[in-house]
């Protein structure tokens, strides 16, 4: 899909941080409800041609969403995302982790602090996620795992779903 829609991906190895903001065609409760309903975020949140299915979720403040992005051969990557803070339709934040299909965090792998704000642009919606590192090597490891494709190619997923939805 293009067009000119906001698209900022920052690394800031000063800050162990990076940021993304993301603008959408669609208004801000309808961008929210994509990120905090189950049956919506199973439509988009993994980047293609990778699906998502969510084992447990409770969106609520130290409530958690437990889900796998798969691949279409099957290989499933699970992740453990912890609610700390929730305003709603302004912003939540989260501890984000690698598990496994059990839900235990791996370890082994960078943890981070997830703060997503929504905010209003017009009649779109400016989303903004500040991700935390504890480290500089924990930032350098994700964004050597792709994680700025991922997240492009992820939010484009949403665009798309936000059209079929948003009409």
């Amino acid at each position: 899909m293009k067009n000119n829609l906001q698209f900022d991906f920052i690394a800031d190895k000063e800050k162990n941080t990076l940021t993304i903001r993301r603008e959408f065609l669609a208004g801000r409760q309808l961008v929210w409800d994509c990120y905090t309903k189950r049956e919506l975020l199973n439509r988009w949140f993994a980047p293609k041609p990778l699906t998502t299915k969510t084992k447990s979720m409770d969106f609520r403040e130290g409530g958690h969403w437990h889900y796998a992005m798969v691949e279409p051969g099957g290989t499933e990557y699970w992740g453990w995302t912890e609610y700390v803070k929730i305003k709603p339709i302004d912003y939540y934040t989260t501890l984000d982790a690698f598990s496994n299909a059990e839900g235990e965090i791996n370890k082994d792998m960078p943890r981070a602090d997830w703060r997503i704000n929504f905010t209003d642009k017009g009649k779109n919606t400016l989303v903004e996620t500040i991700v935390t590192y504890q480290s500089l090597a924990d930032l350098e490891k994700v964004i050597q795992m792709g994680m700025e494709q991922g997240m492009m190619a992820t939010l484009e997923k949403l665009d798309e779903l936000l059209l079929s939805i948003n009409k």
